[in-house]
């Protein structure tokens, strides 16, 4: 009977190693450091939705130094959280990014400036220094001054760009009469330094039609072409929305696991996971091919990109994700 248990054991082990051998191992690059804006798919992973779908998911944090669409050109990651505008110019410059889901179906940008400053409505813009983050973030911006008819080379005619770091001191400093925020981050980055928000004039990219497409899973169009991995990628994507939707409905408790798995700062995680709630929407994370259309759009018309993109997101893996 002993031996009976042992081999009965045995054999249970054996296969529980064998399940762990099978799961597909993926890599996904994340657009910035750890935190909540990055909920769901921390959520995902610590609620064990990856390894139900049979997946051995690996999330590797970003930082100013990472470009995500160099990252998987490279074949450091399968998958990248990225925006729309750099995916673009890295997809004409030869790098075969595809929109697979777009998780984030609002846009968190806004420029925020002192209300005691020069600046209250769009038409003071001119003449005047707005801060803006770059690699790759300043496509909405320039795209938005383009639509207001200004340059952005400085001069009486347009404005100066300030190119400013992954935080407030240029607003507090007084460097720049207005700077770039995020809702989630940096706007309560802003209020932690002593702003009220009565003391601030925010311009609010999505509110003004301004806004291009953050934070969407892209994967290269080649790797897309084995069924194999555009299987893994439905997997991915279907317990990552799930995910998402945990987050979403337990802000506080996700905003904990991001705490655990390298946040900093207990408070502001939480907050940042009520306002990154406000813009997923339903979960669906199936792209709104009308904001993809503005987008490219936006793009073109400033030059940032040469020419109308073909194959640049697919809704396969969110229909596939959804059954």
């Amino acid at each position: 009977m002993r031996k009976l248990m042992v081999a009965m054991m045995a054999s249970a082990m054996s296969l529980a190693s064998a399940h762990a051998m099978a799961a597909d191992k993926v890599v996904l690059q994340l657009k910035w450091v750890t935190q909540s804006q990055f909920g769901g798919y921390y959520v995902a992973k610590d609620k064990g939705f990856y390894k139900e779908e049979g997946l051995d998911v690996e999330i590797k944090p970003g930082g100013p130094d990472i470009a995500p669409e160099q990252v998987i050109a490279g074949g450091g990651a399968d998958v990248i959280v990225d925006w729309m505008g750099g995916a673009l110019v890295a997809r004409e410059k030869g790098v075969p990014l595809v929109n697979i889901a777009q998780p984030y179906q609002k846009a968190g940008l806004e420029m925020v400036c002192r209300k005691d400053g020069p600046i209250k409505t769009e038409a003071d813009f001119k003449g005047h220094t707005l801060g803006v983050w770059f690699f790759g973030n300043e496509y909405p911006f320039f795209a938005w001054m383009n639509k207001l008819g200004l340059s952005t080379e400085g001069g009486p005619n347009g404005v100066t760009v300030l190119k400013q770091s992954f935080d407030v001191q240029p607003l507090v400093q007084k460097q720049a009469d207005c700077i770039s925020v995020m809702t989630y981050n940096e706007y309560w980055q802003a209020i932690d330094a002593g702003f009220k928000p009565e003391e601030l004039t925010v311009f609010n990219y999505t509110e003004m039609g301004n806004d291009l497409l953050e934070d969407g899973l892209y994967a290269m169009e080649d790797k897309l072409k084995d069924p194999a991995f555009k299987e893994k990628m439905v997997k991915f994507v279907r317990a990552s929305m799930k995910g998402w939707k945990y987050a979403t409905e337990n802000p506080d408790e996700a905003a904990e696991i991001v705490m655990d798995n390298g946040g900093q700062d207990d408070n502001h995680q939480k907050r940042m996971m009520g306002e990154v709630a406000k813009l997923v929407g339903d979960s669906s994370g199936k792209l709104d091919e009308a904001l993809y259309a503005r987008t490219a759009k936006a793009l073109l018309d400033q030059k940032i990109i040469s020419k109308e993109p073909s194959g640049a997101w697919t809704h396969d893996i969110t229909d596939a994700a959804s059954k």
